[in-house]
Protein backbone atom coordinates (compact mmCIF):
# COMPACT_ATOMS: atom_id res chain seq x y z
CA UNK A 1 0.00 0.00 0.00
CA UNK A 2 1.31 3.25 -0.96
CA UNK A 3 2.50 6.17 1.79
CA UNK A 4 0.13 8.35 2.25
CA UNK A 5 1.86 11.69 2.04
CA UNK A 6 -0.68 14.29 4.56
CA UNK A 7 -0.90 18.14 4.10
CA UNK A 8 -1.11 18.57 7.82
CA UNK A 9 2.59 18.12 8.70
CA UNK A 10 3.69 20.18 5.94
CA UNK A 11 0.99 22.94 6.51
CA UNK A 12 2.08 22.68 10.67
CA UNK A 13 5.83 23.01 9.99
CA UNK A 14 5.28 26.11 7.55
CA UNK A 15 2.70 27.56 10.26
CA UNK A 16 5.87 27.12 12.78
CA UNK A 17 8.19 29.66 10.32
CA UNK A 18 5.06 31.98 10.20
CA UNK A 19 4.02 32.50 13.70
CA UNK A 20 6.98 34.45 14.48
CA UNK A 21 6.57 36.68 11.46
CA UNK A 22 2.96 37.66 11.64
CA UNK A 23 3.63 38.40 15.25
CA UNK A 24 6.00 41.02 14.51
CA UNK A 25 4.25 42.37 12.15
CA UNK A 26 1.19 42.96 14.64
CA UNK A 27 3.71 44.45 17.46
CA UNK A 28 4.77 47.08 14.64
CA UNK A 29 1.06 48.10 14.12
CA UNK A 30 0.54 46.51 10.92
CA UNK A 31 -1.72 43.12 11.75
CA UNK A 32 -1.66 41.24 8.16
CA UNK A 33 -5.07 41.36 6.79
CA UNK A 34 -7.20 38.63 3.93
CA UNK A 35 -9.90 39.25 1.90
CA UNK A 36 -12.11 36.69 0.69
CA UNK A 37 -14.04 37.20 -2.49
CA UNK A 38 -16.73 34.75 -3.18
CA UNK A 39 -19.29 34.91 -5.78
CA UNK A 40 -22.17 32.49 -5.17
CA UNK A 41 -21.66 29.13 -2.82
CA UNK A 42 -19.92 26.08 -4.14
CA UNK A 43 -19.01 23.07 -2.07
CA UNK A 44 -15.68 23.12 -3.03
CA UNK A 45 -14.90 27.06 -2.25
CA UNK A 46 -17.19 26.71 1.15
CA UNK A 47 -14.38 23.82 2.29
CA UNK A 48 -11.47 25.88 1.42
CA UNK A 49 -12.62 28.91 2.90
CA UNK A 50 -13.20 27.22 5.97
CA UNK A 51 -9.56 25.69 5.91
CA UNK A 52 -8.93 29.45 5.37
CA UNK A 53 -10.24 30.71 8.39
CA UNK A 54 -9.09 28.33 10.18
CA UNK A 55 -5.25 28.72 9.11
CA UNK A 56 -5.37 32.22 9.50
CA UNK A 57 -6.60 32.54 12.98
CA UNK A 58 -3.82 30.28 14.37
CA UNK A 59 -1.28 32.76 12.93
CA UNK A 60 -3.51 36.41 14.00
CA UNK A 61 -4.18 37.15 10.76
CA UNK A 62 -7.21 39.00 9.81
CA UNK A 63 -10.04 37.76 8.09
CA UNK A 64 -13.01 39.42 6.02
CA UNK A 65 -15.19 37.41 4.04
CA UNK A 66 -16.94 39.23 1.05
CA UNK A 67 -19.92 37.52 0.15
CA UNK A 68 -21.77 38.24 -3.47
CA UNK A 69 -24.50 36.40 -5.12
CA UNK A 70 -24.13 33.73 -7.68
CA UNK A 71 -26.13 36.26 -10.08
CA UNK A 72 -24.69 38.91 -8.99
CA UNK A 73 -23.88 42.08 -11.41
CA UNK A 74 -20.41 42.75 -12.78
CA UNK A 75 -20.57 45.84 -11.03
CA UNK A 76 -21.29 44.65 -8.38
CA UNK A 77 -17.87 42.56 -8.78
CA UNK A 78 -15.96 45.14 -9.36
CA UNK A 79 -17.31 46.85 -7.21
CA UNK A 80 -16.41 45.01 -4.47
CA UNK A 81 -12.73 45.26 -5.99
CA UNK A 82 -12.28 48.35 -5.71
CA UNK A 83 -13.27 48.42 -2.14
CA UNK A 84 -10.48 45.81 -1.12
CA UNK A 85 -7.99 47.69 -3.66
CA UNK A 86 -8.63 51.08 -1.66
CA UNK A 87 -8.61 49.53 2.25
CA UNK A 88 -5.43 49.86 3.17
CA UNK A 89 -5.81 47.68 5.55
CA UNK A 90 -6.11 44.95 3.27
CA UNK A 91 -2.58 42.99 2.30
CA UNK A 92 -4.10 40.26 0.23
CA UNK A 93 -7.04 39.11 -1.64
CA UNK A 94 -8.42 35.62 -2.15
CA UNK A 95 -10.58 35.78 -5.28
CA UNK A 96 -12.68 32.46 -5.87
CA UNK A 97 -12.72 30.75 -9.16
CA UNK A 98 -13.94 30.15 -11.55
CA UNK A 99 -16.64 32.46 -11.39
CA UNK A 100 -20.01 32.38 -12.75
CA UNK A 101 -19.93 32.53 -16.74
CA UNK A 102 -22.58 35.51 -16.62
CA UNK A 103 -19.36 37.69 -14.95
CA UNK A 104 -16.20 38.68 -17.15
CA UNK A 105 -13.26 37.00 -14.85
CA UNK A 106 -10.27 38.40 -17.07
CA UNK A 107 -11.57 42.06 -16.15
CA UNK A 108 -12.20 40.87 -12.37
CA UNK A 109 -8.89 39.20 -12.26
CA UNK A 110 -7.10 42.41 -13.94
CA UNK A 111 -9.08 45.24 -12.24
CA UNK A 112 -7.41 43.55 -8.31
CA UNK A 113 -4.37 45.84 -7.27
CA UNK A 114 -1.37 43.20 -7.91
CA UNK A 115 0.59 44.10 -4.85
CA UNK A 116 -2.67 42.40 -2.63
CA UNK A 117 -2.34 39.55 -5.52
CA UNK A 118 -1.95 37.03 -2.81
CA UNK A 119 -3.14 33.69 -5.17
CA UNK A 120 -1.75 34.93 -8.99
CA UNK A 121 -4.58 36.17 -10.53
CA UNK A 122 -3.10 39.21 -12.30
CA UNK A 123 -0.71 39.06 -15.54
CA UNK A 124 2.13 40.41 -13.36
CA UNK A 125 2.17 37.56 -10.91
CA UNK A 126 1.38 34.90 -14.00
CA UNK A 127 4.71 37.01 -15.31
CA UNK A 128 6.87 36.13 -12.24
CA UNK A 129 5.79 32.15 -12.46
CA UNK A 130 6.37 31.53 -16.39
CA UNK A 131 9.80 33.67 -16.43
CA UNK A 132 11.09 32.34 -12.56
CA UNK A 133 11.19 35.95 -11.56
CA UNK A 134 10.50 37.48 -7.59
CA UNK A 135 7.42 38.96 -9.06
CA UNK A 136 4.39 38.89 -7.08
CA UNK A 137 3.20 35.49 -6.07
CA UNK A 138 2.69 32.10 -7.54
CA UNK A 139 -0.94 30.31 -7.57
CA UNK A 140 -1.20 28.83 -3.69
CA UNK A 141 -2.45 25.21 -4.67
CA UNK A 142 0.72 25.29 -7.37
CA UNK A 143 2.91 26.44 -4.64
CA UNK A 144 1.55 24.35 -2.15
CA UNK A 145 2.50 20.79 -4.80
CA UNK A 146 5.65 21.92 -4.34
CA UNK A 147 5.93 22.57 -0.89
CA UNK A 148 4.65 18.98 -0.20
CA UNK A 149 7.17 17.62 -2.20
CA UNK A 150 9.87 19.32 -0.81
CA UNK A 151 8.99 18.38 3.05
CA UNK A 152 8.91 14.63 1.64
CA UNK A 153 12.05 14.91 0.27
CA UNK A 154 11.42 14.11 -3.23
CA UNK A 155 14.28 15.57 -5.16
CA UNK A 156 12.91 16.77 -8.69
CA UNK A 157 16.42 17.27 -10.65
CA UNK A 158 15.48 15.29 -13.37
CA UNK A 159 12.63 13.66 -12.33
CA UNK A 160 10.26 13.12 -15.13
CA UNK A 161 7.23 14.87 -14.06
CA UNK A 162 3.62 14.63 -15.60
CA UNK A 163 0.97 17.37 -15.02
CA UNK A 164 -2.41 16.68 -15.60
CA UNK A 165 -4.84 20.00 -16.46
CA UNK A 166 -3.55 23.05 -18.13
CA UNK A 167 -5.61 25.86 -16.52
CA UNK A 168 -4.12 29.26 -15.19
CA UNK A 169 -4.83 28.27 -11.71
CA UNK A 170 -3.18 25.18 -11.14
CA UNK A 171 -2.27 22.95 -14.06
CA UNK A 172 0.67 25.41 -16.08
CA UNK A 173 1.74 27.08 -13.06
CA UNK A 174 2.55 24.04 -11.42
CA UNK A 175 4.23 22.77 -14.78
CA UNK A 176 6.35 25.92 -14.73
CA UNK A 177 7.19 25.64 -10.80
CA UNK A 178 8.63 21.73 -12.04
CA UNK A 179 10.77 22.67 -14.35
CA UNK A 180 12.32 25.47 -12.41
CA UNK A 181 12.94 22.44 -10.08
CA UNK A 182 14.54 20.88 -12.85
CA UNK A 183 12.50 18.37 -13.81
CA UNK A 184 11.60 16.93 -16.94
CA UNK A 185 7.73 18.32 -16.95
CA UNK A 186 5.18 16.35 -19.78
CA UNK A 187 1.89 18.13 -19.88
CA UNK A 188 -1.06 16.38 -20.74
CA UNK A 189 -5.01 17.30 -20.08
CA UNK A 190 -8.35 15.52 -20.57
CA UNK A 191 -7.96 15.48 -24.48
CA UNK A 192 -4.69 14.20 -24.41
CA UNK A 193 -4.29 10.76 -26.79
CA UNK A 194 -3.87 7.72 -24.75
CA UNK A 195 -4.02 9.57 -21.78
CA UNK A 196 -3.63 6.50 -19.41
CA UNK A 197 -0.39 5.43 -20.80
CA UNK A 198 1.08 9.43 -20.64
CA UNK A 199 0.40 9.23 -16.95
CA UNK A 200 2.09 5.88 -16.31
CA UNK A 201 5.43 6.93 -17.97
CA UNK A 202 5.93 9.62 -15.20
CA UNK A 203 7.89 9.25 -11.80
CA UNK A 204 6.13 12.52 -10.32
CA UNK A 205 2.36 12.04 -11.62
CA UNK A 206 0.12 15.68 -10.81
CA UNK A 207 -3.33 15.50 -11.47
CA UNK A 208 -4.95 18.56 -11.77
CA UNK A 209 -8.06 18.33 -14.55
CA UNK A 210 -10.93 18.66 -12.11
CA UNK A 211 -12.96 16.02 -12.65
CA UNK A 212 -13.43 12.77 -10.44
CA UNK A 213 -12.31 9.78 -12.17
CA UNK A 214 -9.05 11.34 -14.58
CA UNK A 215 -6.99 9.00 -13.53
CA UNK A 216 -7.33 5.16 -12.23
CA UNK A 217 -5.12 1.69 -12.27
CA UNK A 218 -4.18 1.79 -15.55
CA UNK A 219 -2.91 5.48 -15.46
CA UNK A 220 -0.60 4.56 -13.29
CA UNK A 221 2.97 2.38 -12.59
CA UNK A 222 5.06 0.79 -9.21
CA UNK A 223 7.39 3.53 -7.64
CA UNK A 224 5.18 6.73 -9.08
CA UNK A 225 4.43 9.33 -6.52
CA UNK A 226 0.95 10.31 -6.92
CA UNK A 227 -0.30 14.17 -6.12
CA UNK A 228 -3.94 14.61 -6.31
CA UNK A 229 -4.79 18.21 -6.85
CA UNK A 230 -8.82 17.97 -7.42
CA UNK A 231 -11.28 19.14 -4.95
CA UNK A 232 -14.69 17.82 -6.64
CA UNK A 233 -18.26 17.19 -4.81
CA UNK A 234 -19.07 13.41 -5.36
CA UNK A 235 -22.76 14.15 -5.11
CA UNK A 236 -22.70 10.21 -5.82
CA UNK A 237 -21.32 9.37 -2.01
CA UNK A 238 -21.84 12.86 -0.71
CA UNK A 239 -18.50 14.09 -0.03
CA UNK A 240 -15.41 15.66 -1.14
CA UNK A 241 -13.10 13.65 -3.72
CA UNK A 242 -10.17 14.29 -5.91
CA UNK A 243 -8.90 13.97 -9.24
CA UNK A 244 -7.39 10.28 -8.68
CA UNK A 245 -9.44 6.99 -7.93
CA UNK A 246 -7.99 6.55 -4.84
CA UNK A 247 -9.02 2.79 -3.78
CA UNK A 248 -7.59 1.96 -6.93
CA UNK A 249 -4.21 3.92 -7.08
CA UNK A 250 -3.50 3.35 -3.41
CA UNK A 251 -2.19 -0.25 -3.67
CA UNK A 252 -0.42 0.06 -7.01
CA UNK A 253 2.15 3.27 -6.57
CA UNK A 254 4.97 4.21 -3.73
CA UNK A 255 3.07 7.67 -2.10
CA UNK A 256 -0.05 9.42 -3.16
CA UNK A 257 -1.76 12.23 -1.56
CA UNK A 258 -5.11 11.94 0.10
CA UNK A 259 -8.07 14.28 -0.90
CA UNK A 260 -9.30 15.82 1.20
CA UNK A 261 -6.54 15.73 4.10
CA UNK A 262 -3.53 16.39 1.33
CA UNK A 263 -2.62 19.17 -0.82
CA UNK A 264 -5.69 21.51 0.55
CA UNK A 265 -4.33 22.12 4.02
CA UNK A 266 -1.24 22.63 2.45
CA UNK A 267 -2.48 25.24 -0.02
CA UNK A 268 -3.85 27.16 3.37
CA UNK A 269 -0.88 27.59 4.99
CA UNK A 270 0.93 28.82 1.49
CA UNK A 271 -1.86 31.66 1.48
CA UNK A 272 -1.21 32.61 5.48
CA UNK A 273 2.48 32.93 4.25
CA UNK A 274 1.73 35.24 0.98
CA UNK A 275 -0.54 37.49 2.67
CA UNK A 276 2.15 37.98 5.48
CA UNK A 277 4.77 37.97 2.66
CA UNK A 278 2.24 40.99 1.27
CA UNK A 279 2.09 42.82 5.04
CA UNK A 280 6.16 42.56 5.24
CA UNK A 281 6.39 44.43 1.53
CA UNK A 282 3.75 47.04 2.96
CA UNK A 283 5.30 48.04 5.87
Amino acid sequence: MAKELRGKPVADALTEKLIPRAAALAEQGNTPKLAILRVGARDDDLSYERGALKRCASLGIEVESIVLDADCTQDELMAAIERINSDETIHGCLMFRPLPKTLDEAAACAALDPSKDVDCITSGSLYGVFANRPVGFAPCTAEAVIELLGFYGYDLTGARATVVGRSLVIGKPVSMMLQAKNATVTMCHTRTKDLAAECAKAEILVVAAGHIGTAGAASVAPGQVVIDVGINWDDKNNKLAGDVLYDEVAPIVDAITPVPGGVGSVTTAILAKHVIEAAERRA
